[in-house]
């Protein structure tokens, strides 16, 4: 039994998973699945593939590192590019608005790594302070959806949604690569052991936080896109879909194991559920019974594959 969940559990097991429902998606409306569309169908799915990854580096970053506010986040950084910049200003180029998101998460990471790391608020309890002021800050800019976004960043909705997702996948491999990378998931495995070997806990959290800014930003931009306007509150939706996909993909809440591959596979496997419900004409109450069915059997799963490693090693 053991054996069997370790293999399942993690990213083998959302892998496997996306394999079926893709089947399932192929059989149920096979005129959307053709492989000519499958670009088109990543541009749906480009919000919450990019939420996933935004949410990401702080749960790696452990101590309950579980990053509410990555919904929002996406939310204001909407509200911001299309009415602020685009409406009021007429600023609409993309080398003006792709910075100006990933500056504003990366601001926004920074608090939430300030007042975790320095401050040492629960991470959950400051960014769900950081979920309330973004999701009031956002009304208060954009009270009702206005639009349209520019021509360039509604096609990155189309075939064209790989380039932002490509862009953050990139960045996170050449992070792997990194002393960093060692640091985070040393970090996120037990703190007190790697302060004592002499990693600087604080700093690599701190930036764990401003990393997923960052990548939230990148989101925002994937999801100002994909509804090709502002909208306040479509945002604060990706919040809890976006962690049920990391811990689908494998990714530990605990921290210290998993990547943004698993949470991208996570957030395709809840995509083509949604796509498969939506199908059968299912409600969104159902959908959300699913979602929270996918996050508890996600960390259930994790929990018994931690135990098959742990009794193999100590029967090693």
């Amino acid at each position: 039994m053991g054996r069997i969940v370790a293999r399942l559990g993690g990213i083998g097991f959302a892998a496997l998973l996306l394999l079926v429902l893709l089947v399932v998606n192929v059989w149920l409306t096979p005129g959307r699945f053709q492989p000519s569309g499958w670009l088109l169908l990543l541009g749906l799915a480009a919000p919450l593939i990019g939420a996933a990854m935004a949410s990401t580096p702080a749960i790696l970053s452990g101590r309950g590192g579980i990053d509410v506010s990555v919904g929002p986040q996406m939310g204001l950084i909407n509200a911001i590019l299309i009415k602020v910049l685009v409406l009021d200003f007429g600023i609409a180029h993309p080398l003006v608005l792709v910075p100006a998101a990933l500056l504003i998460g990366a601001l926004i990471g920074a608090f939430n790594g300030f007042l975790t790391t320095v401050v040492r608020i629960q991470p959950i309890v400051a960014t769900l302070g950081t979920y309330l002021i973004l999701s009031g800050v956002t009304l208060t800019i954009l009270p009702a959806p206005v639009g349209p976004a520019p021509v360039w960043l509604k096609s990155l909705a189309g075939p064209l949604a790989f380039l932002p997702l490509g862009a953050v996948a990139l960045s996170w491999w050449f992070i792997s690569r990194s002393a960093w990378y060692d640091q985070l998931m040393a970090v996120g495995s037990d703190d007190r052991a790697a302060f004592t070997a002499g990693v600087p806990v604080t700093g690599v959290r701190f930036f764990a936080y401003l990393l997923s800014g960052i990548y939230a930003g990148a989101a925002a931009l994937m999801l100002s896109a994909l509804i090709g306007s502002a909208d306040p509150n479509v945002g604060p939706t990706y919040t809890l879909i976006a962690i049920s996909a990391v811990a689908l993909g494998g990714v530990s809440l605990a921290g210290g194991r998993g990547g943004l591959l698993g949470a991208a596979v996570g957030a395709l496997d809840i995509f083509l559920l949604q796509n498969a419900l939506t199908y059968f004409n299912i409600s969104t109450f159902v959908l959300q019974i699913a979602y929270g069915s996918i996050l508890v059997a996600a960390v259930v799963l994790t929990a018994l594959q931690t135990r098959a490693v742990a009794a193999r090693v100590q029967h090693v």
